[in-house]
């Protein structure tokens, strides 16, 4: 067996259903008193309830998170959080809310209870990524990590079925590349893979059926394990890539994610074979690249960029910024490949993984 480190992250994982119910307990192990509960507009009333729920250790709610954590929304939270004088923050959400409580800590040190409602995999990690006149750049701290997360099943139930399936994809993209991270390991590995099953099985139940309480414990399982991938290893093209289209063209996180990794993957196969064997284990094909693309339709995901806002224009310039400073890669970062990746990746070609031995 080769030589590897494993650095295991320090955060407390509560998992189950109805665990929300061990909040103010979980903030009382922190040592804290006067909560700020975080959400997006679109789950303010959720967030709400959780704000009465904590009774007196509920300082307040801030409700305006946003995709890709722009900087002036961290900024207008940041008055709130000194005006109301609180210990800690309570994220209830996504990869947006979750995000804004890593910001908030970056800028603070305040601890943080993440409780994710979506299969985003933000929470397991010490990364954040902020935007700034739209370009978003990432960095890699234990200062953004939650000390606490806790993932209550109950919570995902009414997550609608088509945010479930590219919710679920994002979270396979966090495993897929750390199978072929420069500083992969074999216990990272493992847990890669079994995640990547996890969601696949438990995906398209979901699609038929968003109440199975059985695939939904499964996809949430998988995404706490592909969370931890993402926090443990470092990352390539494919998520280069996506912070690329989501920082500088808006596009919407998790579809961005769907629809860019089945073609990232055909583009990284020939330099990672090791890897592409444990992701068409995991997905039950025979070409992981095609098996991906297979699974979004499955779910009922987009499948083509131009169906979320890219146009035909924006090619050439995300190629620009995508090769401008590039992530490790398995497999040398090419313009002109990454330019005909990003062209099929905008009109839905079904990809199939490319042969040869590139580095």
């Amino acid at each position: 067996m080769q030589s590897f480190v494993y650095h295991g992250l320090p955060s407390r994982v509560v998992f189950g259903q109805g665990t929300l119910s061990r909040l103010a307990e979980e903030i009382e192990q922190l040592g804290c008193r006067r909560a700020l509960v975080l959400a997006t507009p679109h789950q303010q009333e959720q967030a709400r309830e959780v704000l009465e729920q904590l009774g007196e250790r509920g300082a307040g709610l801030y409700a305006e998170a946003a995709m890709h954590t722009p900087v002036e929304v961290t900024e207008r939270a940041m008055r709130v959080v000194e005006e109301l004088g609180v210990d800690c923050t309570v994220a209830i959400g996504g990869g947006s809310t979750i995000g804004l409580g890593k910001a908030i800590a970056l800028r603070t040190g305040l601890p943080q209870v993440a409780i994710p409602t979506t299969y985003a995999g933000s929470e397991m990690t010490p990364i954040l990524g902020e935007t700034r006149d739209g370009i978003k750049t990432t960095q890699r701290t234990l200062e953004v990590l939650p000390e606490t997360v806790i993932y209550d099943v109950d919570l995902t139930l009414s997550l609608p079925a088509g945010m479930s399936g590219t919710s679920g994809i994002n979270a396979i993209a966090h495993a897929v590349e750390a199978l072929y991270a420069r500083d992969r390991n074999p216990v990272i590995s493992l847990m890669a893979e079994e995640g990547i099953a996890a969601l696949a099985r438990s995906l398209p139940v979901i699609a038929e059926n968003p109440s199975d309480q059985d695939a939904r414990s499964d996809a949430l399982y998988g995404a706490w394990l592909c969370g931890s991938c993402l926090g443990a290893v470092g990352m390539s093209l494919h998520h280069k890539l996506c912070h690329t289209l989501g920082g500088s063209f808006d596009l919407p996180h998790a579809e961005t994610h769907t629809i860019v990794l089945p073609h990232a993957v055909a583009y990284n196969a020939p330099a990672a074979p090791e890897a592409m064997v444990r992701i068409a284990r995991a997905l039950g094909c025979e070409d992981p690249a095609a098996g991906l693309f297979d699974l979004a339709r499955a779910v009922g995901a987009p499948t083509a960029l131009e169906e979320i806002g890219l146009t035909p224009g924006d090619v050439e310039r995300a190629t620009e910024i995508a090769t401008r400073n590039p992530y490790w890669n398995p497999r040398e970062v090419e313009a002109e490949g990454i330019h005909r990746l990003l062209h099929h990746a905008l009109v839905g070609r079904r990809p199939a993984s490319e042969k040869g031995a590139h580095r």
